[in-house]
């Protein structure tokens, strides 16, 4: 049979917290995809609703053999849903469908020809590079939506124009591959920078949207937007060029410098002595540097296993701060005020910091990232024959 005509199976992962009004119409118009040349499987997974969302999906998986029904036992997010979907997929592609009617499941078809046709590995839908039907909502959650993006392509080098978007359509292989962590839609950044990061061929596709208002069910909102932003510098950060790592550490420095600064002219004020404000200041703000660093830039934290990775940290920390101290002491004494002084010193120690921490704390260990499939990995994946 020419491999065009394989009859493919898809599976259609769809999670779903308190959708008793939407999920029955949105999988009755999931099934409806389904034709000669593609089968469903539908895995619908319940993140532990409070409305009668999970006897919906149980009847629903009685009378449809296509549809398997789990659950997770606590109410913990998107994400979490989305990762228990994932490892019972068993179809040659794998897509993501809200259980919320936003999204026309006939778009899924569309997307999926890249894929079948063997030009690439993953495919998006865009809500924004489309010619579709699209509902006109609100204004800063567009531009909000559009933000994110922005900050996701600068860090993952990709031209997407939808980086939130619920569709995505995945080989089956390259999804399961993928070690995930975000619980809500923190998912969305976290896909995203891990996919850029695997020589795969990403394709991008409009598709319509028929947004929700809050009114009729909207749940994500400004704290999610806030997270994603967060997830954007987790997931990319530690990967960057050394360049533009230094310049997105210059972030985590600038609000350790900020404090440490604060402190010192603060502890000057109480009449502390220059040498004690100047390593108070310093030890509280290395600390909060430290916690910023292994929380966004530096995703390799300190296992404290050996002896040595605890002194190496310690003459980091020790060396940094005779930096900044003896800095501050030394243009103070040349007759700068205790304003610039310490700002130069600052600015000194930044540059030490990064440098050290990134060379000697914190050095890139390519084993140790499970997001990364190297090219022949790749090649034999997309060698693999789907079945007939």
């Amino acid at each position: 049979m020419p491999d065009s005509q394989l009859k493919r199976c898809l599976s259609v992962v769809v999670p779903c917290y308190n959708e008793e009004k939407t999920l029955e119409e949105c999988i009755r118009r999931l099934l409806g995809i389904q034709d000669d040349g593609l089968s469903l499987e539908v895995i619908i997974v319940d993140d532990c609703s409070t409305d009668e969302s999970l006897t919906i999906a149980r009847r629903l998986s009685e009378r449809h053999g296509e549809i398997t029904v789990l659950r997770n036992t606590v109410n913990s997010g998107k994400g979490a849903a989305l990762r228990t979907g994932f490892k019972a997929a068993t179809g040659d592609f794998v897509a993501i469908q809200d259980a919320d009617l936003e999204y026309d499941p006939k778009d899924i078809r569309r997307l999926l020809v890249p894929l079948i046709n063997g030009d690439a590995d993953v495919v998006l839908g865009s809500r924004f590079a489309a010619s579709k039907t699209r509902r006109v909502l609100y204004f800063w959650h567009s531009l909000g939506n559009k933000l994110l993006t922005f900050a996701s392509n600068m860090f993952t080098d990709l031209n997407l124009t939808d980086m939130e978007t619920c569709y995505k359509v995945f080989r089956r292989e390259i999804i399961q591959a993928i070690e995930l962590k975000e619980d809500r839609f923190g998912f969305e950044p976290e896909i995203v920078a891990k996919i850029a990061r695997m020589n795969l061929r990403i394709y991008e596709m409009g598709i319509s949207y028929y947004g929700r208002t809050y009114e009729e069910g909207k749940k994500i909102g400004f704290r999610d937007g806030i997270r994603a932003l967060y997830c954007i510098f987790k997931f990319n950060a530690h990967a960057l060029p050394m360049p533009v790592q230094f310049l997105a550490y210059l972030s985590i420095g600038s609000i350790a410098a900020c404090l440490n600064l604060t402190l010192f002219m603060l502890l000057l004020w109480m009449k502390w002595p220059v040498f004690s404000s100047a390593l108070a200041a310093f030890i509280l703000a290395a600390a909060l540097n430290y916690l910023l660093s292994i929380s966004l830039i530096f995703r390799h934290k300190a296992h404290w296993n050996s002896l040595t990775e605890i002194l190496i940290y310690s003459l980091v920390v020790f060396l940094a701060g005779s930096v900044d101290i003896s800095s501050t002491m030394f243009l103070m004494n040349l007759g700068y005020s205790a304003f610039g002084a310490k700002i130069i010193a600052i600015a000194i120690t930044v540059l030490f910091n990064f440098i050290a921490r990134r060379r000697l704390v914190f050095p890139i260990m390519p084993a140790k990232d499970k997001t990364k499939l190297e090219p022949e990995a790749v090649k034999k994946l997309r060698e693999q024959r789907l079945p007939q």
